[in-house]
């Protein structure tokens, strides 16, 4: 679905300037080859494979789990996560992450943190998300883009460990904490939707906003039972809905928007290339989609590049981009008045690249 092939050319400085949201990217993901060396230098730990080569996840000596790329790389999160100590090392990953998005033009974001993959902060929890909020708050001082945390459970744990998240959550309420989310290996855990429908449920009682990622390791049901069971706001992924003609006609009806990570999936073998990605089919089916991250630094690119990539595969001119951009402010937890300062601002931008 192409709005528009002729006008400004379509490149990542372009990108970089249009005003937009993430709402599909991991705070475990983001840590850049460096952070990395000088945090494992910091806590004596050695590294799971040569330096050179430490995002080759697949090749790693890193133990436990089941076989498989995804699972081979949600152990290389352990790994990175585990490797964060001190209040002061989660204050400068969470302000490195806001630097990282405002240099791709990112004027809000919601990040994901799992904290399963923080091994160091089991039963402190509490300091560690009041460490992430006071370097997003000195980001934002700094003038860099505003960021939200949202808490996420591994599809692994049980409906004790998600209530107890839940009920932290509630009574703490940490600064910057506005949603609760699940993540992990969907094949892997199996059809988790019944175990965590509770929790998700008290969450959306206390006024929690609701994301889940689903359709992506396993077919359409995930998603369906995001939606009837987990009240679920927004889909990470939910790419697999394209192959459910009656979910995707639920999706476009009730405009709940797909976090779609095109370059993970292929990165993580969901489908060989761009051309086989159901991306340009949700779009076309009414689907609000929005495209995004997920582990950028793990991974190797940036959000601009990535919509550079969409761009070049799927045809997109400048209406397009813009459509994206203003779904991904749509779909944000952003306050109401930042989302509606932000959507003027994409009108202000396309106005004044129209003109020129």
């Amino acid at each position: 679905m192409t709005l528009e092939t002729a006008g400004p050319a379509i490149d990542e400085t372009l990108v970089r300037a249009l005003p937009k949201a993430e709402v599909h990217v991991h705070l475990e993901g983001c840590f850049d080859l460096a952070d990395l060396l000088e945090l494992a230098r910091a806590a004596d730990e050695p590294l799971p494979g040569p330096a050179a080569t430490l995002f080759d996840v697949d090749t790693h000596d890193v133990p436990g789990g089941a076989p498989g790329a995804l699972s081979a790389f949600l152990r290389f999160l352990d790994w990175e996560g585990g490797l964060v100590r001190t209040p002061e090392q989660a204050a400068r990953a969470a302000y490195r992450f806001a630097a990282r998005e405002s240099a791709s033009g990112v004027r809000y974001a919601d990040v994901i943190i799992n904290p399963t993959h923080w091994g160091a902060w089991h039963g402190r929890l509490g300091a560690l998300f009041a460490a992430f909020a006071a370097g997003l708050d000195e980001a934002e001082q700094d003038g860099l883009c505003v960021v939200n945390l949202c808490a996420s459970l591994l599809r692994q744990q049980s409906p004790a460990e998600a209530a107890e998240l839940v009920d932290w959550i509630v009574e703490a309420r940490p600064p910057r904490l506005v949603a609760l989310s699940i993540d992990g290996d969907e094949r892997a855990a199996g059809r988790t939707g019944p175990r965590f429908a509770e929790a998700f449920g008290r969450a959306a009682d206390a006024g929690l906003r609701r994301t889940v990622h689903a359709g992506e390791s396993s077919g359409p049901q995930g998603v369906w039972d995001a939606l009837d069971l987990l009240r679920a706001e927004r889909i990470d992924h939910g790419v697999r809905a394209a192959e459910d003609p009656t979910l995707l006609r639920r999706l476009a009806d009730s405009q709940v928007p797909l976090g779609v990570c095109p370059r993970s999936n292929l990165a993580l073998g969901l489908y060989p290339d761009r051309a086989s990605h159901p991306l340009p089919a949700l779009r076309a089916a009414g689907v609000a989609v929005t495209v995004n991250t997920d582990d950028p630094a793990a991974m190797g690119y940036r959000l601009e590049s990535e919509w550079v990539a969409c761009a070049d595969a799927y045809g997109w001119g400048l209406a397009d981009l813009a459509g994206l951009a203003r779904a991904s402010i749509a779909a944000s937890f952003a306050p109401p008045e930042l989302q509606a300062a932000l959507l003027a601002d994409v009108d202000r931008f396309v106005a004044g690249r129209t003109r020129s």
